[in-house]
């Protein structure tokens, strides 16, 4: 089976990820998931898309994690490995659709205005 590579993203964290058939080793910038991500509902996240295609433990993931922050870039994962699993069998996506890990979640953290305290919030309006 050849190399297949695949891309999420999720707020300010991208992934880009390499599937290949093994063990179930998942290298998150040479490190591993459980050395990556300590709070297992961090690694439930990453791990949904092989748990709902029964593919746990079927093919060794190799991953270049940067930006956001630990949520977002699990987040980033999931959707990774959501399309890398299509791309390996195009009957995953059915499923992965269903359980909405296909879909990528678009909002992003709205810009700083000026003369404004943050995106939306103003300053104390003061009548005198």
């Amino acid at each position: 089976m050849e190399l297949i590579n695949a891309l999420g993203r999720r707020k300010a964290a991208i992934a880009r990820i390499y599937v290949k058939e093994g063990k179930g080793e998942i290298t998150i910038n040479k490190r591993g998931l459980l050395n990556y991500f300590p709070e297992a509902r961090l690694q439930y996240i990453v791990n949904q898309p092989l748990i709902v295609t029964e593919k746990l433990g079927t093919f060794d993931i190799n991953v270049n994690l940067c930006g956001g922050g630990i949520k977002g870039q699990a987040e980033a994962l999931r959707l990774a490995i959501a399309r890398a699993l299509v791309k390996f069998d195009e009957e995953n996506k059915s499923v992965l659709r269903k359980n909405g890990f296909l879909t990528r979640d678009a909002r992003e953290v709205e810009r700083k205005k000026p003369g404004q305290k943050k995106a939306r919030k103003k300053f104390q309006f003061s009548k005198r």
